[in-house]
């Protein structure tokens, strides 16, 4: 979302204490703005958002205790509703809330007081300037977000993050040998992948990765991985059986030799015992005693 001109407030003027609101009196989310009609920056920018929103949730397939959203507003202050200034991340993660129904927006005091702990920016010529100034600032002394993040769709090397100290200070995460960014609030790497999404768009996208390096896949990537593991282990089962058949036919020849080599055996202790028989005859008639003492 882009943003709005931002109200006379710094940012030490809001810090949120949902004990001094009067909650009855502020707006639900029923009744609040959820779009301010302006599309994000560009077609790019569009699919990375939904890249990573799907993403966090296939990482985490049977939980329901976090809300993954992107590019709707984040009401966060009464006093910023009469300014109408509403921060909308391009990417976020909120932890520790029931992530089992949708919102269209993120209304802080009907969470429970919940904010964003993980917070990406794509930046853009027009976003640059407040997603790394007044954006951080919120994020860091107002939201109290875990880990900020910034990343230009059209400039791979463009990645930065930072993580809250203990002293509710960012400091910036260093890349590892791969270039990624880790993600203690998610437990996941946060870096780039080259590939191509809806056909025409190939570039280095903004992608999680594993603890132990492996990329987080989309839900087509992970059908395609497990019909892929399917289609392999039927072919080893074909294999397999095939020579199972291979050694039974092997077992079977084997036993017809032996049946072979036996009869063979058989025929001749049987010759042979046609001969003995036919020389005791012959001695016999010559008046030789073929068993003598």
């Amino acid at each position: 979302m882009s943003p709005h001109p931002a109200p006379k407030n710094t940012v030490q003027d809001l810090a949120i204490n949902l004990e001094e609101w009067n909650l009855d009196a502020l707006p639900s989310s029923a009744d609040l703005p959820y779009d301010d009609g302006e599309p994000l920056e560009t077609n790019r920018h569009r699919i990375a958002m939904n890249i990573l929103i799907r993403q966090v949730q296939q990482a985490f397939p049977n939980r329901t205790d976090f809300y993954p959203g992107g590019n709707m507003f984040i009401y966060y202050s009464p006093h910023y509703l009469r300014n109408q200034d509403f921060r909308g991340p391009d990417f976020f993660v909120v932890t520790n809330v029931d992530g089992s129904y949708g919102r269209k927006s993120w209304v802080m005091w009907e969470e429970g007081g919940r904010l964003p702990d993980v917070i990406v920016e794509l930046l853009s010529d027009s976003t640059t300037k407040i997603d790394l100034g007044k954006k951080k600032d919120l994020y860091e002394q107002v939201f109290k977000t875990q880990d900020y993040y910034v990343f230009d769709p059209h400039d791979p090397t463009s990645l930065q993050g930072w993580h809250l100290n203990s002293q509710g200070q960012y400091e910036a995460l260093k890349a590892n040998q791969q270039g990624w960014l880790w993600c203690e609030t998610l437990g996941l790497w946060l870096g780039t992948w080259l590939g191509t999404f809806e056909k025409n768009e190939t570039c280095e996208w903004l992608r999680f990765y594993h603890r132990n390096g492996t990329l987080v896949p989309l839900p087509e990537e992970a059908a395609l991985q497990q019909a892929t593991q399917a289609q392999h282990q039927a072919e080893q089962a074909q294999h397999q059986a095939e020579q199972e058949r291979l050694k039974a036919q092997q077992e079977q020849l084997r036993a017809e030799r032996e049946q072979q080599k036996a009869e063979q055996a058989q025929h001749q202790a049987d010759r042979q015992q046609q001969e003995i028989q036919r020389l005791r005859r012959l001695l016999e008639e010559k008046g030789i005693n073929p068993d003598p003492m």
